[in-house]
């Protein structure tokens, strides 16, 4: 149990009469709703970063947890940063529902002008693609379909919709935990489990699009790609289900895996470079994936040295912590991911249909 009287001043004189333990009960039970509690105070369950001193929230009752999420605390932060990053996807799936080719057609000119720093017009692109006119503008208001001109790729969006569903999903789920886990020791097990999950769910995902819209017409490896990532996935959710990985001690572990599974896809990478070296945006793509793995990696970075807390231990209790600052590289790894993939559907929206 939460030791909730520690900042309080002890009472001179204890008395052992019936009414002042009830007195004393009451009170304590008060000071348990909102309490902010000390590090040092916390059950050993709950102990997981010494270097964050203060400002715990601990056992609350339910009410007060989710009231908490406009209150500060040293959670408050984490609960935002990836709270606001739902809602980032959120959009991005509403504007994909409503206009998919207007979307691939701003990515894709951002994708272009960023990583590769070519001019449209050095693309393989008809400008007849943006035209208010165009086949694709009448047919961009599917959901399941984003289409071009006839005789080019009808591409289906389902896979864009997978890696945004995962996105969200983590996301939410890292909001959550961050919120609830500090409930009780059930619910504290349970979230951080859910919370281990949603990242892997989002990994996952993350590879349908680009994988499927860059081997689109190379189903062997379409199908060896999706469905090797999809069985790593399924066996680093279970094995992260486990309640003994989510101690502190396998942080670093918890760490690597993630990595383990994210480059792994530096291999269908090197293989959509080789067979797409020629065209220009696949080459833009490949560069937002480059800024993913490094705003994936420096975050893992910050999540496992716990920098930097550990230089001053307490000075960053509310703000600017190291999990804080890997839940806004999440973010803009997961962004970078966006572009890419958009850039990719656009390069395949615009290649004759495959021939088999």
């Amino acid at each position: 149990m939460c030791n909730h009287g520690a900042r309080s001043a002890k009472s001179s004189s204890s008395s052992n009469s019936s009414s002042s333990q009830q007195q004393q009960q009451e009170e304590k039970k008060k000071k348990k709703t909102r309490m902010l509690v000390k590090f040092k105070d916390l059950p050993q369950y709950m102990k997981d970063n010494e270097y964050i001193l203060d400002y715990y929230r601990c056992e609350w009752p339910l009410k007060d947890v989710i009231f908490s999420v406009f209150a500060w605390h040293n959670e408050t932060l984490n609960i935002w940063t990836h709270l606001l990053g739902f809602l980032i996807f959120v959009g991005l799936a509403v504007m994909s529902s409503k206009d998919m080719g207007a979307l691939l057609g701003n990515f894709s000119r951002a994708s272009v002008s960023g990583p590769s720093m070519m001019k449209m017009n050095q693309l393989n692109v008809s400008d007849a693609l943006f035209a208010p006119d165009s086949h694709l503008k009448q047919m961009s208001e599917s959901f399941i379909y984003a289409n071009k001109e006839d005789g080019f790729s009808t591409i289906p969006s389902w896979p864009w919709f997978v890696f945004l569903s995962g996105a969200m999903g983590c996301l939410v789920c890292s909001s959550l935990s961050h919120l609830f886990a500090c409930h009780s020791r059930r619910f504290n097990y349970f979230f951080w489990r859910l919370d281990y999950a949603g990242i892997s769910l989002m990994i996952v995902c993350s590879f349908f699009a680009p994988i499927y819209y860059t081997f689109h017409c190379n189903p062997y490896s379409r199908f060896f790609y999706l469905s090797s990532i999809s069985i790593l996935g399924v066996l680093v959710i279970i094995t992260l289900l486990s309640p003994s990985l989510s101690a502190p001690r396998f942080r670093t572990f918890r760490a690597t895996l993630f990595l383990t599974m994210g480059f792994s896809g530096v291999i269908p990478a090197v293989h959509a470079l080789v067979i797409h070296w020629d065209h220009q945006p696949v080459i833009a793509a490949l560069g937002y994936e480059l800024a993913m793995a490094i705003f994936y990696a420096t975050g893992a970075g910050f999540y496992v040295s716990r920098i930097p807390e550990r230089w001053k231990p307490g000075k960053f209790d509310i703000a600017g912590h190291s999990h804080q600052i890997f839940h806004v590289f999440v973010v803009l790894g997961a962004l970078a991911h966006s572009a890419a993939t958009l850039a990719v559907m656009d390069f395949r929206r615009g290649l004759p249909t495959c021939v088999y």
